[in-house]
């Protein structure tokens, strides 16, 4: 099972940065700061990053995941948001014998059921468009199928603190036996775990603004990122096994404390009997770190309680821009 999600990346203000990565076309110039679009592909049982790719905002995170199919193995299941669901991705990814699971995109409106299981389980025929899409060529087009049978399962979200209420899942296991609608809402539900494994590289690693100042250290940050990110899933599933629990349910930032506060006295130990003690132990200190099961399900509000200070915002270049004399008369927009 492998899931895919976007994200982005801030940098440096540098020229260098600026003319591979340009900043937002909303931001002025002089006021913002390059930014990176990545794609990446998470293996839903380990938490390792499998795969990514990466360009500049111009490039949507569907000819990005494009990319990466080769990746892809017959019998994968693919999870993904509604931005990844279109007839062309599904039939394509179906003759290389993956399947998908992914949210119904909202500009698809076909009502045309071929058989219905009960009111909220049917197989439905979406229809080919007119026009090709920008990533496929005409004759690439002219292989796609004039219409293609797809299962779509509505589900009820009855969790306390989720904006939506009703999803629609559109997917390729038509077998409704085999895969009944409660297992795809609970698989679906799991998907969200790419915004957590996004968390986990970009907000507890600190990822979300690199340092380097030209492009070519810009992509070597980020492949250490990345690869310190896996050694330490590997390490979380080696002690998941170890103790027999859910690697979910250990805390991925108090291993990463672990590890940080272990790792500097690995070289001091000469002994190859002692270093596997040695490593035995932090495994054991990581397994404790365990996430505990609430009873209601916790409500994180997207909002900040620290205030930030009240300087102005920096609407002008540096060498343009003029600050007012007292800060504390300056109110800033909410």
């Amino acid at each position: 099972m492998k899931v895919v999600d976007g994200s982005a990346i801030s940098m440096p203000d540098t020229q260098a940065n600026q003319d591979v990565y340009p900043q937002p076309s909303g931001q002025k110039q002089g006021c913002g700061f390059p930014v990176m679009r990545i794609v990446a592909m998470f293996s839903l049982a380990t938490g390792l990053m499998l795969s990514y790719r990466k360009s500049h905002l111009g490039v949507h995170e569907r000819i990005l995941w494009h990319q990466m199919w080769g990746d892809y193995r017959a019998g994968d299941v693919v999870l993904g948001d509604r931005g990844f669901c279109s007839l062309a991705d599904y039939w394509m990814l179906l003759q290389r014998g993956v399947d998908c699971v992914m949210r119904l995109h909202q500009v698809r409106k076909e009502k045309r059921v071929i058989q219905r299981f009960n009111s909220n389980d049917c197989l439905v025929q979406w229809q080919k468009s007119r026009q090709a899409p920008k990533w496929l060529t005409q004759e690439q087009w002219k292989h796609v199928p004039d219409c293609m049978t797809v299962r779509q399962v509505k589900v009820k979200v009855n969790i306390a603190g989720f904006r939506t209420r009703t999803i629609i899942l559109a997917t390729t296991l038509l077998d409704n036996k085999k895969y009944p609608p409660q297992a795809l809402a609970d698989l679906y539900r799991r998907r969200w775990m790419a915004e957590l494994f996004l968390k986990d590289i970009k907000t507890t690693m600190r990822m979300d603004v690199v340092h380097c100042k030209t492009p070519e250290m810009v992509h070597k940050e980020l492949t250490i990122f990345i690869i310190a990110y896996n050694l330490i899933r590997s390490v979380i599933w080696n002690a998941a096994l170890k103790k027999d629990i859910d690697p979910y349910r250990i805390s991925f930032a108090s291993a990463l404390a672990t590890i940080r506060q272990w790792t500097p006295l690995l070289p001091t130990i000469k002994s190859k009997k002692e270093k596997n003690q040695f490593i035995d132990a932090m495994i054991e200190v990581i397994a404790s770190g365990i996430i505990p099961i609430r009873k209601k399900p916790r409500r994180e509000p997207r909002a900040i309680k620290r205030r930030p200070k009240n300087f102005q915002l920096l609407t002008k270049p540096r060498h343009q821009f003029q600050e007012i004399p007292h800060r504390h008369n300056y109110k800033k927009n909410a």
